[in-house]
């Protein structure tokens, strides 16, 4: 992307990682990004024993306490995550690592729920193009909320080959989204935190709208390496509304981007070339 191709968007404040599904993630300062996105994000999911399915706090009433769960990951290495310990923090305040003989045990009587930690692993190591984790199959509780596909309802959906993502691989939001959200519910607490992004950008102008929807179809340039196609706006669901950290349980904060913006808050994008981005990197948008 040259710079006669290219406008300034804005740029990187701040980077999040997921190494276990629906945990609360860690925020870093550098993320280094493959094809499957950030190195180690979603890396580690809980299945359950009863029908072999992903947890996630997508269906609250069958996993209440996720969000009570944090994961990050210690002794990272560059080249595969996985050769790094996962460290899980119960709610109880007592600490397991990925590693442990009898992490599946302390991890099923804590969520009071048969469960394995379940790794990905990919032919050649972590940036492989090729995974060897077959398909998996998630639930998902929708609330009662005019506007949504389905009401007071649970679905069953398929997460993409080999991953433990719900959908693509990145997620981005814009500072100019949350603001424009508050907006609108002032009321509400619209943190980074509640959306699970891994690449939040401050716009490069100010702005009211939901700017990173005018993104969809282009490309991104992040930083001096990575090279990110935005694919489409990222609807959201009832984990914006449950409570996590300090925050509290709040229905309006689905409620009001159903509302506002079609349930849409952030956009999903691929990454068309991997490296390393940081805080303070420039995101540049091609042009037309």
């Amino acid at each position: 992307m040259s710079d006669r191709t290219h406008t300034e968007a804005g740029a990187v404040v701040s980077l999040w990682r997921y190494p276990v599904k629906s945990m609360i993630g860690e925020e870093l300062n550098a993320a280094r990004l493959s094809d499957y996105g950030l190195l180690g994000d979603r890396a580690y999911a809980l299945i359950d024993h009863s029908d072999g399915k992903v947890a996630t706090a997508k269906n609250p009433r069958k996993w209440p306490t996720l969000f009570a769960f944090a994961a990050n990951f210690i002794e990272r290495s560059d080249s595969s995550p996985q050769a790094s310990a996962v460290r899980i923090r119960l709610p109880d305040g007592t600490v397991v690592t990925g590693d442990q003989s009898d992490v599946d045990q302390v991890l099923s009587k804590s969520i009071n729920r048969e469960v394995t930690l379940a790794a990905i692993e990919r032919e050649g190591g972590a940036g492989s193009s090729v995974p060897a984790f077959p398909t998996a199959r998630s639930e998902e509780y929708w609330p009662d909320i005019d506007g949504l596909d389905h009401r007071d309802a649970v679905t069953d959906f398929e997460l993409p080959t080999g991953t433990f993502f719900d959908c693509a691989t990145v997620h981005l939001l814009t500072t100019a989204t949350l603001d424009r959200l508050r907006q609108f519910y002032p009321q509400g607490r619209f943190e980074v935190q509640r959306f699970r992004p891994n690449i939040v950008v401050k716009p490069a102008e100010r702005t009211q709208t939901f700017v990173e929807d005018s993104w969809i179809g282009h490309t991104l340039a992040v930083g001096d390496e990575v090279r990110l196609n935005v694919s489409g706006p990222c609807g959201r669901c009832v984990m914006t509304t449950l409570a996590q950290g300090d925050l509290p349980m709040d229905s309006g904060i689905l409620r009001t981007a159903v509302q506002q913006n079609r349930a849409n808050v952030g956009v999903y994008a691929t990454v068309v070339r991997g490296g390393t981005i940081r805080c303070g990197d420039r995101v540049r948008l091609s042009a037309v």
